[in-house]
């Protein structure tokens, strides 16, 4: 008997894995420092207040606190402001 299986179905079987992008914590949450808070691609989202951009574009907080989506100059911002001892 011959060893070969019928062409294609062998050589199949390779995807990429997901991106899981978009926004990963809400307004008003608390987020430590190191938090992730967008996967995006490209600058949707603009770095506010103690927040800084990954190589991927991605939005991570500098500092502990609640997040904050604002809104300056047509250009959506989202900032942490430290929490209120």
């Amino acid at each position: 008997m011959a060893h070969k299986k019928g062409q294609g179905s062998s050589r199949n079987g390779r995807d990429s894995n997901p991106q899981y992008r978009g926004i990963k914590v809400g307004e008003g949450q608390s987020v430590t420092s190191g938090s992730i808070l967008v996967r995006q691609l490209g600058s949707v989202f603009h770095a506010g207040k103690n927040v800084s951009v990954g190589k991927d574009w991605t939005l991570f907080a500098v500092a502990d606190g609640k997040v904050k989506f604002e809104s300056r100059a047509n250009k959506k911002l989202i900032s942490v402001y430290p929490a209120e001892a």
